[in-house]
């Protein structure tokens, strides 16, 4: 059972907080904000992460190694086997696997992997080639262009 599928009112309304109402209340006087400081104040937020002035966590810990995150170069991969779609002879670039739906954008950089077998002659233009992907193609007869 989920809380949207409560049918009776019982537990389906939850009762707002009903803050500065006195003492017994639990939430009276300073209404769960504690004392003085900046998290009393109105419109006080605190940013994700931030330790109210103590060295944050994040900088206590060592920073080591490198991150190639900014720099790699990220392909869209293509086995050969969906290549056989195409008919014989036709010229296969970004475009075209555009096209076909097997890459999401023509812009990037193609990847063609050898998972597969491939019965037809294509020219196949690629930023990268796995060295079995260049071999099926080329025993097909078809010929592999760097884009």
């Amino acid at each position: 059972m989920n809380l949207d599928e409560i049918l009776s009112s019982a537990g389906k309304y939850k009762r707002r907080k009903r803050l500065g109402r006195g003492i017994g209340s639990g939430l009276g006087k300073t209404s769960g904000r504690g004392h003085k400081g900046y998290g009393s104040r109105a419109g006080a937020k605190s940013r994700q992460g931030y330790e109210g002035g103590q060295n944050p966590v994040i900088a206590r810990l060592p920073k080591r190694g490198f991150s190639n995150v900014n720099f790699r170069t990220v392909y869209q991969v293509v086995n050969v086997a969906s290549l056989d779609r195409f008919e014989d002879g036709a010229r296969v670039d970004g475009a075209a696997l555009a096209g076909a739906g097997l890459i999401a954008d023509a812009g990037k950089p193609v990847k063609v992997l050898g998972n597969g077998e491939l019965g037809k002659k294509l020219t196949v233009v690629a930023s990268k080639f796995s060295a079995s992907a260049a071999e099926k193609i080329t025993k097909a007869g078809g010929t592999t262009e760097q884009a």
